[in-house]
């Protein structure tokens, strides 16, 4: 099956919707993209969960080690890991039944999309959510 992102219009209704962002991959050195785009989608008010078993903080927010460690629920999982780990991050992504799956531009798999889209998942994938959310929110 090939990977069939949601339409703009459908990307910009779940960025409306979500408020809690788990950034798996998040790094806490400024220079590295995951910081960059957390910070800005921290800035636009969305409420960023670190994810990274290596640091201890992000940006004065406690880091947990892996998806199950968050308490409540989670809108977007935004996943900044190289496209091989994807199947370990979307077996730990349905245990947590978070709403959207989205890998960022360069990350794809298509078995995981596959496997998520099966469950009713919805799933974004090669796709950078902060170039998103530029792109279709209102002004």
């Amino acid at each position: 099956m090939p990977i069939m992102n949601p339409s703009r219009e459908e990307i910009a209704e779940i960025l409306q919707k979500a408020k809690r962002i788990a950034v798996v991959g998040l790094s806490n050195n400024p220079d590295r993209t995951s910081y960059m785009v957390a910070k800005a989608m921290k800035d636009a008010g969305y409420n960023i969960i670190p994810v990274n078993p290596t640091i201890e903080e992000w940006e004065g927010i406690p880091a947990v080690k892996s998806l199950k460690d968050i308490e409540g629920h989670i809108d977007i999982v935004n996943v900044f890991r190289r496209s091989e780990y994807l199947p370990e991050v979307a077996r730990e992504f349905v245990q947590i039944d978070a709403d959207v799956f989205w890998a960022q531009l360069g990350v794809v798999d298509e078995d995981v999309y596959e496997f998520l889209k099966e469950k009713g998942y919805t799933v974004v994938m090669d796709r950078c959510i902060k170039v998103e959310h530029a792109l279709t929110k209102k002004s």
